[in-house]
């Protein structure tokens, strides 16, 4: 079997048998804070134990990194942007389905020194799969994905900050909203790529750059004809950079990257700017 098709295989398998069946189904026991503000649950250790178990099945050689293994033992994450890389996010999302809340989502991404290979984006809730690989385009639910901006006068941007310090975070919203209509984010990145692939939003933003949030939906945007960049507007790359910037075309990207990379934002400091 192609290896686009075991993976989703897995994914949509897995999805049945071990997330939906807890969703809004979650017993007390079945939650609980792995660090301060963030939540892990039973859905979330058991999917990525499925995972895990799948992929390494497929016999590639490749390192598998899952994010609740990586909060067991984060050495898993040294050298992550060297050699040939399985990223795993189990459920994304865990806050919304720990509530039972959507969206949440699932993804899985195939990386080799840094850069993305194969990617996807799975929404367990209504089945949504976007798919990509590099240099052969991206899909949605099988079609072609071709991102596409609102088309609105006013770019409409979602912007991940909740982890700056509020002062900074209340100076970026205002620096933006001279420019952008900000909607709120999801909270879930196996959302937030689709949503400017599919031209629900103009570009979105994000502070937090942890590999198994990122790989799979920087691909499925960039393979779309999507834009992405770090902060310091440089490609993006598993396991360096800071910050994500992305955008549905390169117009509006440079829009984003103009309004919100200069100091003036406050997301980065003016030396960094300069440099």
């Amino acid at each position: 079997m192609p290896l686009r098709e075991a993976v989703t295989t897995l994914m949509q398998g897995i999805a049945a048998r071990v997330v939906m069946p807890r969703f809004r189904m979650l017993a007390d026991g079945d939650v609980a804070e792995k660090s301060p503000g963030e939540v892990v649950t039973i859905a979330d250790r058991e999917a990525e134990l499925r995972l895990h178990e799948g992929l390494a099945a497929l016999g590639l050689g490749a390192r598998i990194v899952g994010e609740e293994a990586a909060e067991v033992e984060p050495a898993l994450l040294d050298d992550v942007g060297q050699g040939l890389v399985w990223l795993i996010d189990p459920l994304d999302g865990t806050a919304n389905f720990a509530r039972g809340d959507a969206p949440f989502g699932m993804m899985i991404a195939l990386v080799e020194d840094g850069v993305p290979i194969e990617g996807w984006l799975l929404d367990p809730l209504t089945g949504r799969l976007c798919h990509a690989a590099r240099g052969k385009g991206a899909t949605c639910d099988g079609v072609r994905l071709r991102a596409r901006g609102t088309g609105r006068a006013v770019p409409v941007a979602a912007l991940g900050t909740q982890f700056l310090a509020p002062h900074r975070c209340a100076r970026v919203h205002a620096h933006a909203e001279r420019e952008l209509d900000l909607l709120p984010i999801p909270r879930c990145a196996a959302e937030s790529y689709p949503r400017v692939a599919l031209g629900v939003n103009d570009l979105t933003l994000f502070q937090r750059t942890l590999p198994w949030d990122h790989a799979a939906g920087v691909l499925v945007l960039t393979e779309a004809g999507g834009v992405v960049t770090d902060w310091h507007r440089q490609p993006y790359r598993v396991g360096s950079g800071t910050g994500v910037l992305a955008a549905a075309d390169d117009r509006l990207w440079r829009i984003g990257a103009d309004l919100l990379l200069g100091h003036e934002a406050g997301l980065i400091a003016l030396e960094d700017c300069l440099s």
